[in-house]
């Protein structure tokens, strides 16, 4: 009988390794496991048992540390860096016309009003989120600057 667990933990760790989804990877560990048992006992029941409790085991003792590990702290890239940002709006915003342009970091984005609301030339907006190619930003004070 230990030629189909070790076929079966074969099974799962190429399962593993096409879906890199790090969970089939217990239950290969789990087949061994069983293999290992099958070397003591013929009765397919307690096999079974062992294998469906080691693999519950496995799950529940690793999951901490792949929250942890996917909890990491994110770095920010590209676009994604800019949200929180001042920028100067260069071109009013008013979401009505599609209108509405700011410069952030020497770059010219095409913007919008988190709020629909419409925001002169020369003011200093807060990036709030990104959609698509276009900031949203909400009006940050009503200070002038210039460009």
């Amino acid at each position: 009988m230990w030629q189909y667990w070790l076929i079966l933990s074969g099974i799962f760790f190429i399962g593993e390794i096409i879906t890199v989804g790090f969970l089939l990877f217990w239950f290969g560990v789990a087949g061994l496991i069983s293999m290992i048992v099958s070397f003591f006992t013929s009765n397919l029941i307690i096999q079974m048992a062992v294998f469906v409790i080691s693999s519950v085991i496995l799950i529940f003792a690793t999951k901490p540390l792949v929250k942890k590990v996917s909890n990491s702290k994110t770095i920010e890239t590209n676009a994604s860096s800019l949200i929180g940002k001042k920028a100067i709006v260069i071109q009013d915003i008013n979401n009505l016309n599609n209108v509405g342009q700011v410069k952030l970091g020497g770059e010219i984005w095409s913007a919008q009003s988190d709020d629909g609301s419409v925001i002169d030339a020369n003011s200093e907006v807060e990036v709030v989120r990104i959609d698509g190619v276009k900031l949203i930003v909400k009006s940050h004070s009503n200070v002038t600057t210039s460009v």
